[in-house]
């Protein structure tokens, strides 16, 4: 081979390498902006108690939350290991295990659960106003999967505080408010 023929060939070589790697930190960009894996967002949309009454410093009713989960990705999300928890000063009331599922990309899952509690004992119900703070825990865990190439593990958590007066079992948002925090 001639002398000139090598220079070309190696010039031909760099600039396909050259090129080769613009085009991949371009792909990771792309990739890193548009399709970077996202924790689904959990909201509770409302709470009710549909059912108190207080007899023998005990309480007994009903707890029901509606809430929704938002995928905000570009794939399916698929969950498992979920579940919703009612607590009262960190004693467990109620559990609910969320069955596996899929969220589809930018898709909304929305979720339904009641809770009867029998013989709540009322002595640590002494707050402001005699009220009872419900905290109310979901956590979901699950993957997302990119381009049908790239799997991600992805988890949310979202708690919500209740205050329920003892004398009528009403949430006053004045005197009560109902809390909505999200935890990391």
């Amino acid at each position: 081979m001639a002398k000139g023929e090598n220079r070309t060939n190696l010039a031909s070589c760099f600039v396909a390498t050259v090129f080769l790697l613009f085009l991949l930190i371009v792909l990771f960009i792309v990739y890193f902006t548009l399709f970077k894996p996202q924790d689904p967002k959990i909201a509770v949309a409302a709470v009710q108690i549909p059912s108190f009454s207080v007899a023998n410093a005990t309480a007994n009713f009903a707890f029901s939350q509606y809430s929704s989960v938002r995928n905000p990705n570009r794939g399916t999300f698929s969950h498992y290991d979920s579940s919703l928890h009612l607590l009262y000063h960190g004693t467990q009331l109620g559990f609910m295990f969320v069955p596996a599922g899929k969220i589809h990309a930018g898709g909304t899952q929305h979720m339904a659960a009641t809770f009867t509690v029998h013989s709540l004992p009322l002595g640590l119900a002494n707050g402001p106003g005699n009220v009872i703070e419900l905290v109310s825990t979901i956590s979901m865990a699950g993957r997302v999967r990119v381009l049908h190439l790239f799997s991600h593990h992805v988890q949310a958590q979202s708690q919500c505080r209740v205050a329920v007066a003892v004398a009528d079992g009403t949430n006053d948002n004045s005197k009560h408010p109902i809390f909505l925090s999200k935890l990391a």
